[in-house]
């Protein structure tokens, strides 16, 4: 298989990314025949998926300019992924010329291409790390060089905790990043879901078994459980809500029904 100019060696060409699956979603041009191969079997199972994608990039473009407007300056993005338009960086940068954001994840070509594209922007950066492992994240230099995390630091977590089953000790890793956070901080996330949904619990568990047998976990999650990830964070309005119901920028006449297939919402801890 041939391997892409971009593409840092020592990747495993023959398994489907999660990130590089979400880039394929999402329009972009860093994945692989095998993350296609596989994104493309999966929007056969859920043909909103590409919907579902854009609307929780749109719900993470609406969360930071929130945080900006709350005096929120200081984003850590974990499970970032690929870079695409309208990043992190780029709208909280646009909303404040203070913006400092890191990003964090454990794809080498998400890595990769992140410090590509950083590479002439201040005040941000790209860490090579994992949720599984927080202090690997919080002790970082990386980290503290971009983030004083003696003030308020927005935390996301967009389309990531879904990735995650309860065996793999989700709470206890958000909770030790929850505990390491100063006063007025935010969590901003958002799970798949097929609760209250168009999408059927049907597709989900085919989608599940799909990322299954590419060696990923995908688990669909009700509200209450998502909720559950808010432990030691006050929801702020509208509380936990489908995607577009997240503090919308206009009317939502035009939504495809689709997008309302998971959950989204920011926590401020006291």
């Amino acid at each position: 298989m041939e391997r892409p100019a971009w593409a840092p060696q020592g990747i495993d060409l023959s398994l489907p990314s999660i990130s590089r699956m979400y880039d394929y979603y999402l329009g972009g041009s860093h994945n692989f025949e095998v993350d296609r191969e596989a994104a493309r079997k999966a929007i056969g199972l859920l043909p909103g998926l590409p919907k579902i994608a854009q609307a929780n990039r749109a719900f993470m473009r609406r969360a930071v300019r929130y945080a900006v407007e709350r005096g929120v300056t200081q984003f850590l993005d974990i499970g970032s992924g690929i870079p695409t338009f309208g990043n992190v960086h780029e709208v909280a940068q646009a909303a404040s010329a203070e913006a400092r954001v890191l990003y964090v994840d454990n794809d080498p070509v998400a890595v990769a291409h992140s410090k590509a594209v950083l590479a002439d922007v201040p005040r941000a950066g790209v860490l090579a790390a994992d949720f599984n492992d927080p202090a690997g994240i919080l002790d970082s230099e990386e980290t503290g060089r971009l983030l004083d995390l003696g003030r308020p630091v927005a935390l996301l977590l967009v389309a990531v905790l879904h990735f995650f089953h309860d065996e793999d000790k989700p709470h206890e890793r958000l909770a030790e990043l929850r505990d390491a956070l100063a006063p007025g901080s935010l969590l901003v996330l958002s799970h798949a879901s097929t609760e209250d949904s168009p999408a059927t619990p049907e597709q989900g568990a085919g989608l599940s078994e799909l990322y299954r047998s590419g060696g990923n976990t995908l688990v669909m999650r009700s509200g209450e459980e998502v909720a559950r990830f808010f432990d030691g964070f006050d929801l702020v309005d509208p509380g936990l809500v489908a995607m577009p119901d997240w503090r919308p920028d206009g009317p939502l006449d035009e939504e495809d029904p689709i997008v309302y297939a998971g959950y989204a919402g920011v926590g401020l801890k006291a």
